[in-house]
């Protein structure tokens, strides 16, 4: 099974990671949950993006990575929203990260990426997070790189489509979108 490091959004660590986490571990998978934001939350984007200028992206990346510390190189990086951006920030350190699971947000590939690696993308249609020509640039650089990328979109969802606690919340997106993450995993 796999090692998975699921990095929260701007809102922080909340219960839609900590359920992402417990649902990834009840299939056999070890899952690290950082808290990048040391205990605090937001309950709006904005209010997530003043506390994230408050604290840093240098201290939140580097919070991330001082969580990576001793684990498996072969790790899978995984991320909500801003989540998607430190597992960007991160995968150049990380080359032979198992996948890539980028969850309501698209990053940009390294340029020393693996060829092979598997990644998935899952957001919203239309999502301001992932509108359409960085995910056609996403889409170009894997060719070119050799990258094995999945782009799911689900229409009709709202961003944060998989957190049963926000307006967003699409069961149906929710649950395909975790039956697609249990496929990758499984064939790591």
């Amino acid at each position: 099974m796999a090692t998975v490091v699921l990095f929260h959004s701007v809102l922080g660590l909340r219960p839609v990671e900590l359920r992402a986490a417990e649902r990834l571990r009840a299939a056999g998978h070890e899952v690290v949950t950082p808290d990048l934001f040391a205990g605090a939350t937001a309950p709006t984007v904005g209010e997530g993006v003043r506390l994230l200028d408050g604290i840093g992206w240098a201290a939140v990346t580097g919070r991330a990575r001082r969580a990576l510390a001793g684990l498996p190189d072969t790790a899978v990086l995984a991320g909500f929203s801003m989540g998607a951006g430190v597992v960007s920030s991160l995968w150049p350190e990380r080359p032979a990260a198992a996948a890539v699971l980028l969850l309501h947000g698209a990053a940009g590939l390294p340029s020393a990426v693996r060829p092979g690696a598997r990644v998935q993308l899952h957001a919203a249609e239309p999502d301001p997070f992932a509108p359409p020509e960085r995910v056609a640039a996403l889409r170009a650089a894997a060719r070119e790189a050799g990258v094995e990328l999945e782009v799911f979109r689900y229409p009709g969802a709202g961003h944060f489509y998989t957190d049963a606690e926000l307006r967003d919340f699409d069961p149906a997106a929710a649950g395909l979108t975790w039956e697609r993450v249990a496929g990758l995993l499984s064939g790591l």
